[in-house]
C-alpha cells in the first residue's frame, strides 16, 4: 500500500484549524462556562443554550478537522465556506453589540474573535498549502 505524504499546510490554516477545534471543544464539552461569559446574569445557563452551544462545538470541531484532512480543491472550498461562516459569526455578534444585547466588553471581544476568524480564512485562501504534492 503506497501512502502519500500531505504537502504542509500554511501557518494560517493550522491557526485557524486549531482555534476551530479548541473553541469547537470548549462548546462541546464546557457550553456552562461560555454561556456564562455572555450572560453572567442567568443562573443556572438556559438549556436551549446549552444544547446550541453543543451543537456549535460539533461544527466547529468539524470545520478544524476539514482544514487538517484536506487539500487542494477541497481546502480550499472549506476555506471559502469558512470565510461566509465567520464572517457571518462576525455579524451577529456585532449585531449582538450593537443592539445591547450583549456587554459592550464581551460584543467587542466575540466580535474580534469572529473577524479574526474571517480574516485567517481569506488570507489562507491565497495559498491553502506550502508546497505541492510530488
Amino acid at each position: 500500500m503506497a501512502t502519500r505524504k500531505a504537502a504542509p499546510r500554511a501557518v494560517s490554516v493550522y491557526v485557524l484549524a486549531g482555534i476551530r477545534l479548541f473553541n469547537g471543544a470548549a462548546g462541546l464539552l464546557t457550553p456552562e462556562l461560555l454561556i456564562r461569559r455572555l450572560d453572567p446574569d442567568r443562573e443556572p445557563p438556559s438549556p436551549a443554550a446549552v444544547y446550541a452551544f453543543r451543537l456549535f462545538g460539533v461544527r466547529t470541531i468539524l470545520l478544524g478537522l476539514d482544514l487538517l484532512t484536506n487539500r487542494d480543491e477541497r481546502l480550499r472550498e472549506y476555506l471559502r465556506d469558512g470565510v461566509l461562516i465567520h464572517g457571518s459569526d462576525t455579524a451577529t455578534a456585532a449585531t449582538l453589540g450593537l443592539s445591547g444585547r450583549l456587554p459592550p466588553r464581551t460584543a467587542a471581544l466575540t466580535t474580534l474573535i469572529s473577524a479574526a476568524n474571517t480574516v485567517l480564512a481569506a488570507a489562507s485562501l491565497a495559498n491553502p498549502m506550502k508546497g505541492k504534492r510530488k
